[in-house]
């Protein structure tokens, strides 16, 4: 076989499995809506006991902490917006939100604990998605490390067009910590970008993770444009809070 065919059957190869784990990974979120609070609020198969859940909370109270400071906006984006434990947080601080899932029945469950006016849902899929409006800042948590590295730069330029000049970006996301995830997995950082997750009824999913460095982040984001500080919590989170220069 020739080289030039074979490069290009192990690229379309390739992008075949990409596009089977973007929708493993579509499915599991969806199967994941009614267990996802359990993760965050270690409840059941998270729950690691008094200390370390309470190292857990601690953290997140200083995400938080960091998000409010940003004070009174007008506009927010949220991009994959989840079951609503940040939209929540968002509407102490934006009188607009636009909130976007691919999953239907996480945005129920976000509609139903919100019940507000001032949050408007789309159901859409984030890498088809175009951006068509500005916004005074644009949010999303626990996505980033879901993109596979060939998207990251597209779907970061689509993250830029979306914020407004002098605008403000805000990610969270997981740093690589055994006790993160469920007592029963064991999460290990092999340098593997595809993982399995396993749901409470026990199927399986293969999905996207990637544990980011804080320069690393840094460096893409400043590719794209924006002038970012990324940080780290003592052990869970890592945030970055950016401006589009």
């Amino acid at each position: 076989m020739a080289v030039g065919v074979k490069s290009k059957l192990n690229r379309i190869t390739k992008q075949a499995m990409t596009d089977n784990i973007l929708q493993q990974q579509i499915e599991y979120y969806r199967a994941r809506a009614n267990e996802y609070d359990q993760w965050f609020y270690r409840i059941g198969r998270y729950d690691r006991g008094i200390e370390i859940n309470q190292r857990w909370f601690n953290e997140v109270a200083v995400i938080k902490n960091t998000l409010h400071q940003i004070g009174v906006v007008d506009d927010i984006l949220e991009l994959a917006c989840g079951t609503g434990i940040w939209t929540q947080e968002l509407l102490s601080i934006g009188k607009k939100i636009t909130a976007i899932d691919v999953s239907e029945e996480v945005i129920t469950i976000n509609r139903s604990k919100l019940n507000s006016l001032s949050v408007e849902y789309q159901l859409r899929d984030l890498f088809t998605w175009q951006p068509d409006t500005e916004y005074d800042l644009v949010f999303f948590a626990f996505w980033l490390s879901h993109v596979p590295p060939k998207l990251l730069d597209s779907f970061l330029t689509k993250v830029y067009q979306s914020v407004r000049v002098s605008g403000q970006l805000f990610i969270i996301d997981s740093s690589f910590e055994p006790t993160s995830t469920a007592n029963n997995h064991i999460l290990i950082d092999d340098g593997n970008i595809y993982k399995t997750r396993k749901l409470n009824d026990g199927q399986k999913f293969q999905i996207v993770k990637i544990f980011y460095q804080p320069d690393q982040l840094q460096d893409k984001l400043k590719q794209v444009g924006f002038h970012a500080d990324v940080n780290l919590t003592d052990n869970y989170f890592i945030y970055a809070h950016g401006t589009k220069v």
